[in-house]
């Protein structure tokens, strides 16, 4: 098997992210919410043009899209940015379903929090996952993420029934 790079998404790279995080969305949330509210949800978020942006415009607030890549194929991908001038941020964070376990997670979330940590100066890093996520939750943890509190999710009303855990860490 060939090595796995880490590094920052390029914009060539936006239909390919779109159609990951669709997928992911699919497999992680299929049973949890409604059809409606997921495909609201990737369309809001994961359409190309927004994907394109994001890829381009790394700032403070949103530090890209990182990927894991195995010989062109994109495997997982993880983004976010700073809260505050201490508080980082993980907004997005998916793997492969067909490679989850293989330590690309593990791989993703250590190369971003070195990012946050060198480049930003976070000392603390925050997550939300929803409520119900059995593939996230013990994964956050398994890092030394502690749930602080539930909440509606970021983009949802009550109505959605999307609900987030809110986990966070010292890094």
């Amino acid at each position: 098997m060939s090595e796995i790079l880490v590094r920052k998404a390029r914009i060539d790279e936006s239909k390919t992210l779109a159609d990951l995080l669709s997928r992911c969305q699919w497999f992680t949330y299929g049973e949890l919410f409604s059809e409606a509210y997921i495909e609201r949800l990737i369309e809001k978020y994961y359409n190309v043009e927004r994907i394109k942006q994001e890829v381009t415009l790394i700032d403070k607030n949103w530090h890209g899209y990182i990927v894991a890549e195995r010989q062109g194929n994109i495997l997982g991908v993880i983004g976010g940015g700073m809260r505050d001038e201490v508080d980082g941020e993980i907004y997005v964070f998916y793997v492969a379903p067909e490679m989850r376990g293989t330590g690309i997670g593990s791989r993703l979330l250590d190369f971003y929090t070195k990012i946050q940590k060198h480049t930003y100066g976070a000392t603390r890093q925050w997550v939300s996952v929803a409520k119900g996520n059995m593939y996230g939750i013990p994964f956050y943890e398994a890092k030394g993420f502690s749930f602080e509190r539930e909440e509606v999710s970021y983009g949802a009303i009550e109505e959605d029934g999307d609900i987030s855990l809110v986990y966070a860490r010292e890094i």
